[in-house]
């Protein structure tokens, strides 16, 4: 014989409300630790009661750990739906810098900026600001193409360097051969020498 089907509604006997969240608060923890189990998950589980008493249940790792998880995926998740709506956003605003320089030249020199109403103000602001937008990348790029070449030539005088450090090495290990060398061969006449920069 099968249960019957129970209305959902506020249980307004006072004890059999409490008997039957003690009974379903039991079921739902066993489901959930079955659900752990067969599936391979962690889980987090926590119920208030009526009198504000905290009941939880956690598997695998520590409440804590998937606290600090949830947040951290809740974070990504926000920062990754803001970032797409801004995209969205961008692409439906985009001029390319040749309008928008003539849309600014247009308001400018016709001083249209004075006939303006507010939803006009409001869309030259935002095309201001996608100029200014593609200013600054630009902008950046060319600073990184510098930083890129004087990194390169900053590489290129360090070979530079140490390979005339090598070739004084080696003109000074020779000198000292030289001078080590057979005592038949004429010494040469140390001269002082003064070098002037």
């Amino acid at each position: 014989m099968g249960r019957g089907k129970v209305e959902l509604k506020r249980i307004e006997d006072k004890s059999s409300r409490q008997v039957s969240f003690s009974k379903r608060r039991n079921g739902l923890m066993k489901k959930t630790h079955e659900l752990a189990v067969l599936c391979d998950v962690d889980v987090a589980l926590f119920i208030f009661s009526g009198r504000g008493r905290l009941y939880e249940f956690s598997t695998g790792e520590s409440m804590i750990k998937l606290l600090t998880r949830y947040q951290s995926y809740k974070k990504t998740e926000e920062l990754t739906r803001i970032s797409v709506h801004k995209q969205k956003l961008d692409s439906e605003n985009v001029c390319s810098a040749d309008e928008l320089t003539q849309i600014l030249k247009w308001h400018l020199e016709e001083n249209n900026i004075q006939l303006l109403d507010t939803t006009g103000l409001n869309q030259l602001e935002q095309q201001l600001d996608s100029l200014l937008q593609q200013v600054r990348i630009r902008k950046t790029q060319q600073m990184m193409e510098v930083v890129k070449a004087l990194q390169e030539e900053e590489m290129q005088l360090k070979k530079e360097r140490n390979f005339m450090m090598e070739e004084i090495m080696a003109a000074r290990s020779d000198g000292i051969d030289d001078d080590s060398g057979d005592p038949s061969q004429p010494q040469r006449p140390v001269m002082d020498a003064q070098i002037i920069w």
